[in-house]
């Protein structure tokens, strides 16, 4: 099925004969080469994929931002002034350049559905462990997933077929119920709602309006941010922490903070971060039930300008994130798809539905919307 398409492949998954980098020169310098393909690849390969090359990361992939300051920043073609977004920088870039037919990347907090808004292509973050992350450098193991990137949604589904164990098309008459979170498109900026709006309209001209909700019931969806990074951040120590111990390496700005911030949690504020992380699971799964799709913002608004003080990218993140975590949290697909401008910047507007409908995600793109021009992708003409 990927017969001649081409692939680039995040510095995370190890491809055979080469030193899997992840986005850190202390990183490469302590690990040998790979022995063997990553699954994933070895997959791809199988189909007909060819590998281009590897693609840029953020350092160990703990960044949503694309600048990494040991490699630099990877230019967002769609808005050259602006960041690409990360960790799946290269990756996202790749395809946005046109340089590869498609492109894999990971997503543990948004490191794919952020990238694939600020560039104006579509990138899908798939149903927690349901495709293989065997050789894949992990961050935080319950949020890790496998995505994939194209300007295309044929492409989009073409790649599925390969990766997703047990791909079932949807049966075309599935019903669909779109609900739209109140609270949610409340942390995205208004230019944001207002160029989403007709991507919205075409949607409930195909499947009906959408129910409007609060999703965080009785508190601030900022609250089940905090259940997250803690259970993020303890497994990122748990994860890194005796290799950072023992190699002290260089981490850029931002990166470094968070670093240290993972390795003062305590095993009790895990404990019970993980309690908040499975009720957040809970009310989504309510929300959901069978045949729920959420509609919302993919990130608050466009690509923040590059060289930005730190300060101001982790106000932006600490927004971003208010979005990105509910599927993070709940193990659900969401897919990003590039249907929105502002001020000559893309903005995604995201599916998210229940755990395995990463199908029915992907069935809906390709009625929705064709293959993105310089950014954004034309809505079809409704049957």
């Amino acid at each position: 099925p990927l017969q001649g398409l081409t692939v680039a492949v995040k510095d995370l998954f190890d491809i055979k004969g080469t030193v899997t980098g992840c986005g850190n020169p202390d990183w490469a310098r302590t690990h040998t080469p790979a022995e063997a393909n990553a699954p994933v690849i070895h997959q791809l390969l199988a189909a007909g994929a060819s590998v281009k090359g590897k693609a840029h990361t953020d350092e160990l992939a703990f960044s949503l931002n694309g600048e990494n300051a040991h490699y630099g920043t990877p230019v967002n073609p769609a808005a050259p002034d602006r960041i690409p977004g990360g960790s799946s920088s290269g990756s996202a870039v790749a395809v946005a350049a046109g340089l590869t037919d498609f492109s894999i990347g990971t997503d543990t907090a948004g490191s794919v559905r952020v990238p694939a808004s600020y560039c104006g292509i579509y990138g899908l973050r798939t149903t927690h462990g349901r495709v293989p992350k065997e050789q894949v450098v992990p961050l935080a193991p319950s949020f890790d997933t496998v995505g994939w990137f194209a300007k295309d949604p044929q492409v989009m589904q073409s790649v599925a077929e390969v990766l997703l164990p047990g791909y079932t098309p949807p049966a075309p008459a599935e019903p669909v119920r779109l609900l739209w979170p109140t609270d949610l498109w409340a942390l995205a900026d208004s230019s944001v709602t207002e160029a989403l709006r007709p991507a919205v309209a075409a949607l409930e001209a195909r499947y009906g309006p959408c129910t409007h909700l609060e999703l965080a019931e009785g508190g601030p969806v900022a609250d089940w941010l905090v259940g997250f990074r803690t259970v993020q951040g303890s497994e990122v120590w748990e994860t890194h922490g005796a290799w950072i111990t023992a190699t002290q390496p260089t981490f850029g700005p931002g990166i470094s903070k968070r670093f240290e911030w993972a390795g003062t949690i305590t095993a009790a504020a895990q404990a019970a971060a993980q309690e908040e992380c499975q009720a957040v699971a809970r009310r989504l799964a309510a929300v959901l039930q069978t045949d729920g799709v959420l509609v919302l913002p993919t990130v608050p608004g466009i690509a923040p300008l590059k060289g930005q003080p730190a300060s101001e990218l982790e106000a932006f993140r600490y927004r971003a994130l208010q979005l990105t975590a509910t599927a993070s949290i709940a193990g659900v697909p969401q897919l990003s798809l590039p249907l929105g401008m502002v001020e000559g910047s893309p903005v995604g507007l995201s599916l998210l539905t229940v755990r395995g409908g990463d199908e029915r995600l992907l069935q809906m793109a390709t009625r929705l919307s064709g293959k993105s021009q310089t950014g954004a992708a034309p809505l079809l003409e409704q049957p």
